[in-house]
């Protein structure tokens, strides 16, 4: 009983090694498939993408030189006004009793050198006649300049006193709409060190912009012209248009992050942007229609060296001969122009030099490569100006074992991945 015991496990361990070997044996045998995807003609384009904020094109803040309490207020949110209207009125007591002592400091220096005008005159005539001193007459004529420069000082305190009270009647500088109010009739408002803004104005609200972000890697694809679309999160499925106004050459930098402002002009003819809100910006840097395209993995795919086929020169074809000659000088400059050896250095030369290659399956299920020049790429898709492809013609873009295909499917795996337990 107890040998039939230890013979069991044994054979069971035999059958599991058995199985093992099968398994992996199989698996390393299995023919590998490949992904394949057609060669396209379509569209490509190249875009920026940012985020930014919408303002209007000209926003004023409207502020007090002169401290006060607020006796009125004509201008609410969203009203509209004109240039040179009174939206405000700061109570002007104190700014009228500042004019009339001005004016009575002026009178009181008006009657002072009227004083001395006469004293200097009745000293020159006796000046005149020897009968005073050179002194008596340098002590008049001084007094009599230094009180006409008192008058002009007291001038320029009235005239200082009027426009503090003209002051006290706040206008609006421009034409436009009231975005925003910061005061309320009562409130005492304090100019001493800076001037407190009351209103802000917006100029045109159907003439909007947007004040895009744009990170230092991109902002070298940005020039002023482009067409940009964006948008908004009130109204998701709408795309706004606008162009790029101007590059502003301050950088901002928020988290060790560099960006650069660019100034987006945007038409809001219908009035549906408001200020503040956040813009999802996409600029078009280069746009091309019609053209031949091949997926960009197509152009990084390296098969394996077996799975390659291997071109033999003809002996009696000199034509072949030369052609295969080029090729590896070709492949030499490559390799050496990527600034490092093997298959990564030439694909980084190529790709400097636009320069591709992609591969499609010949008669004996063996990959073949062919050359070609690319052009404008948008991540996803690369332009292709030069080579032997056409349009529907099928390439290689990925592969997938048998084994591990037929193991996803049956494990309910995704993408050709094998299940492993």
């Amino acid at each position: 009983m107890r040998k039939k015991k230890i013979v069991i496990p044994a054979i069971i361990i035999v059958v599991l090694a058995a199985f093992s070997f099968w398994y992996f044996s199989s698996s390393s045998s299995s023919e590998v498939t490949y992904r394949f995807e057609k060669v396209q003609r379509g569209d490509i384009q190249v875009t920026v993408t940012a985020t930014g904020t919408l303002s209007a094109d000209t926003t004023v803040q409207v502020g007090t030189q002169v401290s006060g309490i607020l006796s009125k207020i004509n201008a609410d949110f969203n009203s509209k006004v004109k240039k040179g209207e009174v939206i405000a009125q700061i109570d002007p007591t104190v700014l009228q009793a500042n004019v009339h002592d001005a004016e009575a400091t002026l009178q009181r220096a008006q009657a002072q050198a009227n004083n001395s005008k006469r004293v200097f005159e009745r000293t020159k005539i006796l000046f005149d006649k020897g009968l005073a001193s050179q002194q008596d007459y340098d002590a008049a004529l001084s007094a009599q300049e230094s009180d006409q420069a008192q008058v002009k000082s007291s001038q320029v305190g009235l005239e200082r006193a009027r426009i503090n009270l003209a002051y006290a009647t706040i206008r609006a500088p421009i034409d436009g709409v009231v975005i925003s109010r910061a005061v309320d009739v009562g409130q005492t408002v304090a100019a001493s060190l800076s001037a407190p803004t009351l209103f802000t104005i917006a100029n045109d609200l159907t003439k909007m912009q947007v004040q895009a972000n744009v990170d230092e890697a991109d902002i070298g694809n940005v020039q002023v012209g482009q067409e940009v679309t964006f948008t908004v999160d009130a109204y998701p499925d709408q795309t706004f248009h606008g162009v790029v106004k101007q590059i502003r050459l301050l950088p901002q930098t928020v988290q060790n992050v560099v960006n650069y402002t660019v100034m987006i002009d945007v038409p809001n003819k219908d009035m549906k942007l408001l200020p503040g809100m956040t813009a999802t910006v996409t600029i078009l840097v280069s746009k091309k229609e019609s053209v031949l395209k091949v997926p960009t993995i197509a152009l990084r795919y390296q098969p394996l060296p077996d799975q390659i086929e291997q071109r033999k020169d003809s002996a009696g074809n000199s034509q072949d001969s030369a052609r295969a000659a080029r090729r590896r000088a070709f492949m030499q400059r490559m390799q050496e122009g990527g600034g490092g050896g093997g298959m990564e250095g030439m694909q980084r030369a190529m790709q400097a030099r636009n320069f591709g290659r992609v591969w499609v399956l010949g008669k004996d299920k063996k990959l073949q490569s062919v050359f070609v020049r690319t052009g404008l790429s948008d991540g996803t898709y690369t332009e292709i100006t030069q080579g032997k492809i056409q349009e529907g013609e099928q390439i290689v873009i990925g592969q997938l074992s048998s084994s591990a295909a037929a193991q996803a499917n049956s494990f309910g795996g995704r993408g050709g991945m094998r299940m492993r337990f």
